[in-house]
């Protein structure tokens, strides 16, 4: 996995060093900042495929930074904090991050997040592809470029906003429970996720539909889940 780099941004030295020796190990290479100001001069010159980024940092938090990549990069974000209500991690989801593991965490179990997102950001499609590309109305999915366009014109969607599209889509018409689409987007068993897969369906919704709060295109079934209407 060497051709794959991970930028660490924390504002604490002992924290960075100390995910890079576990990086390192895995055979990632490693990239080092200490604030989301940092971090974004580092990714202007640098291939960066995956950013652990802190949220608590002087100059520009997480969450700032986090906006900042979000206009520009599709890059898996994975915020690291010491907070653990569900309002934070909401919040750092709704920005645009893919995923959200709170301090003290262990290692390893960040090394496998970190590995989760990677496969997910370098090979999108996990299903059978029938055809390249999928037209519903003014919108459509390219499945050999990863990409969403809305009458035409490109949809910046995140790795996990993507994941979604492209299941509701590549299944148009069937409704998927919100533990279906967790379990099938983040391939890890559904728990509390109820608050997760709103914020990304809401983001979608604010990117593709022209009124998202009468959506055209991904429609809610009460008290079952979403689909993407044929």
């Amino acid at each position: 996995m060497t051709q794959f780099t991970v930028l660490v941004t924390d504002d604490d030295q002992d924290i960075r060093d100390g995910i890079e020796i576990y990086l390192k190990n895995e055979g990632y290479q490693v990239l080092k900042a200490s604030d989301g100001i940092e971090a974004l001069t580092i990714l202007e010159t640098n291939d960066v495929h995956l950013i652990l980024l802190d949220i608590m940092m002087p100059n520009m938090d997480g969450i700032q930074a986090t906006f900042k990549i979000r206009s520009e990069r599709n890059i898996p974000i994975i915020m690291l904090s010491a907070k653990a209500e569900d309002f934070d991690k909401i919040h750092g989801l709704s920005v645009g991050a893919d995923d959200y593991v709170t301090k003290p965490f262990h290692p390893m179990e960040l090394m496998a997040r970190v590995k989760s997102q990677l496969r997910r950001y370098i090979h999108l499609g996990t299903f059978k592809e029938q055809q390249s590309i999928i037209q519903i109305d003014g919108l459509a999915l390219d499945m050999d470029a990863k990409e969403v366009t809305l009458d035409g014109e490109s949809v910046r969607l995140t790795p996990i906003e993507y994941k979604i599209t492209e299941l509701l889509m590549t299944n148009a018409g069937r409704v998927f429970s919100i533990g279906d689409i967790y379990q099938r987007v983040w391939n890890e068993a559904a728990y509390n996720a109820e608050n997760i897969v709103a914020v990304h369906i809401r983001k979608i919704r604010e990117k593709i539909e022209t009124d998202p709060k009468n959506p055209r295109y991904v429609k809610v079934v009460w008290g079952i889940g979403y689909k993407i209407e044929k």
